[in-house]
């Protein structure tokens, strides 16, 4: 069978856009050569190098015209070349072949764009399916996918975070493409923006320059966790319009921008078909889990939006997530934690995973959730055991929700989802380095997979195992699985003993020996500590050092209560908050005022209870001017019920009530028409009676002061702003700046937001996103240690209970400037920015855990018909940072040790020659290897099986 190289084995420059108008320049370049005499053979050679070659593709009209230019030019060539012998004819020459060289260039010029043009599509990739898999000029491919978002990420930070992922053994980067940032203003073209973290082409482009293909999910509702599903705000207002159904207003808009994207790939020569990187794209997301809602209406819009992206011709094939009834020719796709039961909906598709959620997202007020590597490492295999070709992981680098990005409502800014790249970039080991291996026997097992049809067996109870076997015997792989959620099992298979952990796959690529089972871990694993003005903090998640950083000290500017712009509007009633924003900001006022007589008789002298209904997110009361009470939603309710007591006057009493939103909904359906703000009653209650106020007159106002006078732009002097060392703390409705100098190095910078309350912070006039730091996290419902085995939900594995969701911001480096930076904060609650700490994120330990029954590490796995040697396990550490070496060794131990990563014990079984054996082979390495084995440690306890525990640091 032909080989078809793998994506990252071929040279990056077959990803590269083919460049039709730098083969034209080229080719222009050789024209003069037949206009002139020749001065070189290799002029003559080059000329007609391009005559023979467009000439072979050429139709038969094409072919007669080209065969006429020829001899045209041969007569002229030979003419000119016979007048050469005297001064007049030299002349004479010249001039005629100046002018038929002229000539010639106008006649050629078509010849030279369609030979540019064929050379550019020689390079293209022709990208089909069958009923495996998705099929590359030919091919049957099995591929990995990991989803990184580039607007949740700089420019900066793409190669690197590319890069990671090839190096974890990705083939395809998916992304989504979000409407609303490319488009903030409705269908002018001069407003579509793709500059900076919204440059799609770049991000695109930088993929194809790592040697990787690109799964472009257009949508465009994307969901994503992203502001309003990621459509723009604008589209709500668009006359007669209904999201998301057979409505003609809607459908032309969803037209009209997926065609922008497209036809901004197809110029950019970014399909596949062109040459490009881009093998696969998606239209809708997830339609079939609430099309049901929509009745018939929602299924003519579902075909007619297949049908829209098929006729845009992009030469590689389209894909509905979670659209079971997805007609021909769209692949319908699974989402979830688990898609090994998936089938797709017809014989003639492969089966395929666009969402692998490794992790989930976080909600400011919840706990911070996770998976377990073993679980995530076990759903991939499973999925590709029982005839999965296709994976994508939701996310593989989640990223940050800058600005105002964020849906929900209640999304935290922090987008993490505990991928295999963190945040800020860096690899989170073991579930990196655990993947990669994964992905590595997979990929062992590639030729079986592509070229046989799955074989199943049951193995007993629980187990099953899966053949993938040519017919005449020559490539054999196999997988073992035992999906009991707590046993161990041994199997009997091809006349050899298995053994099988809980909730496990074995990977048999020659379908005799393991080389990987998904529930023992050979990656390391990495911890790191927060050290904040000395002390020292253990997270064995985030690895945050703060640097002693002086600031400049802090100004301030108080952001006034209630109504101060001219354009206020005051109406009879109470007004639905994003109707009346525009989601031109998260704020908006409703302000109103009552006389109060002395002789009230609902008041009578004592104080009175103010009672406010809301939709949410978050809402604050002020009664002449004085904040009286505050409330907020939740992510599982945004609905808010405030009764405050609240102190009267005798005559005219303001009342201010501030709502504001934190990320619109972003899913389910009819979500785009999910409310928010104040909507009543609003009540004034008393001993002896109320005062509803819901239909009295109100007046509106969008946005604070502060952002109307920019006072986040520090370009912008303001004269808003005060110099004075005894700056307002624990103050509502406050701005505050400094100046700081950016931390040395090259290390992902953050900041420690703890002692503040609720706000917005932005470095340089860059919003780095909401914080909200007294958002704290349920104080039950975590666990110490999550048990891998059995099905992973999202509330299974959390962490963090009883505290803030989250206290660390990423300020991505390239925010930062050389010497002075500026850091505004808008505070919402009320918070003391002294408190404020800048940390940079570092590795402070490496650990690995290896039991003589792990397999050996999978790069020295060699198939038994090259050797009759099996290797052993090995444990291998790795500095995570090149120019570390590793330093020190904190624990080694051989034989039952016990606990985790920072927190390790010698069990009743340890050898006395552990540490010493370590420090030799690892001190002074960027990595090292080394063998489980009683041979190397000595045998501290015959006939129980020993493991091998160090922890070491890299400096």
């Amino acid at each position: 069978m032909h080989h078809h190289p793998h994506p990252r084995e071929r040279d990056t420059a077959a990803f590269a856009p083919a460049a039709p108008l730098a083969s034209l320049v080229a080719a222009a370049e050789c024209v003069p050569f037949i206009s002139v005499p020749p001065r070189h053979s290799n002029q003559q050679l080059l000329f007609f190098f391009f005559f023979f070659f467009f000439f072979s593709f050429a139709s038969p009209t094409e072919q007669l015209c080209s065969s006429f230019l020829l001899l045209l030019l041969v007569i002229v060539r030979t003419s000119a070349g016979d007048n050469r012998t005297t001064p007049n004819g030299a002349a004479a020459a010249v001039m005629a072949a100046a002018t038929v060289g002229v000539l010639l260039r106008l006649l050629l010029l078509p010849v030279v764009v369609v030979v540019s043009l064929l050379v550019g599509a020689s390079r293209a990739a022709n990208v089909t399916y069958d009923h495996r898999a998705v099929v590359i000029d030919g091919v049957r491919r099995v591929l990995v996918s990991g989803s990184i978002h580039y607007p949740r990420s700089t420019p900066d930070m793409w190669p690197g975070l590319i890069q990671k992922s090839k190096d974890g053994g990705l083939d395809v980067i998916e992304t989504y493409v979000f409407w609303d940032i490319h488009e903030p203003v409705r269908g002018q073209a001069q407003q579509y923006d793709f500059e900076g973290r919204k440059d799609l082409v770049r991000f695109v482009k930088a993929v194809a320059d790592a040697g990787l293909y690109v799964h472009l999910r257009i949508g465009p509702y994307v969901c994503a966790e992203w502001n309003y599903g990621g459509f723009p705000v604008w589209l709500h207002f668009v006359p007669g319009i209904k999201f998301r159904t057979d409505n003609e207003a809607f459908k032309a808009e969803m037209q009209r921008f997926t065609e922008k994207v497209v036809d901004t790939m197809k110029g950019a020569g970014l399909y596949a078909s062109q040459g490009g990187p881009i093998i696969l794209s998606q239209i809708e997301n997830e339609y079939g889990n609430i099309d049901s809602a929509y009745g018939a209406a929602g299924k003519a819009y579902m075909r007619w939006a297949a049908g829209m992206a098929v006729s845009l011709d992009i030469g590689v094939p389209w894909v509905m997530c979670q659209q079971s009834d997805a007609p021909d020719p769209l692949i319908n796709t699974c989402n979830g934690f688990y898609c090994d039961q998936f089938t797709p909906n017809s014989k003639s598709k492969p089966k395929m995973w666009t969402e692998n959620w490794s992790g989930w997202f976080l909600s400011f007020g919840g706990a911070v959730p996770y998976r377990p590597a073993e679980d995530l490492a076990f759903a991939v295999a499973r999925f590709y055991q029982r005839g999965g070709t296709f994976q994508n992981y939701y996310m593989y680098h989640g990223g940050t929700n800058f600005g105002r990005s964020t849906g929900g409502p209640f999304i935290a800014t922090s987008y993490d989802y505990d991928a295999p790249i963190d945040e800020y970039g860096m690899v989170r080991q073991p579930k990196w380095g655990h993947l990669r291996d994964v992905h590595k026997a997979i990929k062992l097992c590639e030729p079986a997979l592509i070229a046989a049809e799955p074989s199943y067996s049951s193995l007993g109870q629980n187990t099953e195992a899966t053949v993938y076997q040519t017919a005449d015997n020559s490539i054999c792989a196999a997988f073992l699985a035992n999906v009991d959620a707590q046993s161990d099992k041994t199997v009997k298979f091809n006349g050899n003993t298995y053994k099988l952990p809980a909730w496990s796959v074995s990977i048999l690529p020659d379908c005799k020996n393991v080389v990987l089972n998904t529930a023992q871990i050979n990656s390391q694993v990495t911890t790191s500590e927060m050290r904040s003005l000395g002390s020292s903090i253990q997270d064995t998640d985030d690895s945050l050092i703060t640097p002693e950083l002086a600031t400049a000290g802090w100004s301030y500017a108080i952001e006034p209560v209630g109504i101060t712009k001219e354009n206020a509007l005051t109406k009879p009633g109470l007004m639905e908050q994003i109707n009346t924003t525009a989601d031109a900001s998260d704020f908006l006022w409703y302000s109103t005022s009552i006389v109060v007589k002395g002789d009230e008789p609902y008041l009578n002298g004592s104080q009175s209870n103010l009672l406010v209904n809301s939709l949410g997110h978050v809402l604050q009361v002020y009664i002449n001017g004085k904040l009286a009470g505050s409330a907020k939603g939740s992510a599982s309710s945004s609905l808010i019920s405030l009764q405050t007591p609240v102190t009267l006057v005798p005559g005219k009493n303001k009342i201010d009530l501030l709502s504001t939103t934190v990320g619109l909904s972003n899913y389910g359906a009819f979500f785009d028409l999910v409310g928010a703000g104040v909507t009543g009653p609003v009540k004034l209650s008393g001993p002896n009676g109320a005062l509803n106020l819901s239909s009295t007159d109100w007046t509106y106002q969008i946005g604070l002061r502060g952002e109307d006078l920019h006072l986040y732009n520090p370009s912008e002097a303001s004269p808003e702003w005060v110099s004075d060392n005894a700056y307002p703390t624990n103050q509502p409705l406050i701005w505050y700046k400094t100046k700081f100098t950016a931390p040395a190095g090259d290390d992902p910078v953050a900041i420690d937001f703890t002692g503040m309350g609720k706000g917005e912070a932005w470095v340089n006039g860059q919003s780095i996103g909401r914080y909200w730091p007294t958002n704290l996290a349920p104080q039950s419902g975590c666990v110490n240690s999550c048990n891998y085995r059995g099905a992973y939900s999202s509330n299974k594995c959390l962490k963090k209970c009883g505290q803030p969701s989250q206290t660390l911001y990423h300020v991505p480096r390239s925010f930062l400037q050389p010497g002075s930076n500026d850091l505004v904060l808008f505070e919402q609650f009320g918070g003391d920015p002294s408190m404020i700490s800048f940390t940079t994120r570092q590795t402070s330990s490496i650990c690995a855990h290896v039991s003589e029954m792990h397999p050996a590490q999978i790069d020295s796995w060699i198939s038994p018909q090259q050797t009759s040697q099996t290797p052993g396990p090995a444990l291998r550490l790795e500095c995570p940072r090149e120019g570390q070496v590793i330093s020190n060794i904190k624990f080694a131990s051989f034989g039952t040790p016990s606990g985790t990563c920072g927190n390790y014990n010698h069990g009743e079984c340890s050898s006395s020659q552990a540490l010493a054996v370590v420090q030799e082979a690892c001190v002074g390495m960027t990595n090292c290897s080394v063998p489980v084995s009683s041979n190397n440690f000595g045998d501290p306890c015959t006939g129980v099986t020993k493991s091998l525990v160090v922890e070491a640091a890299c400096s």
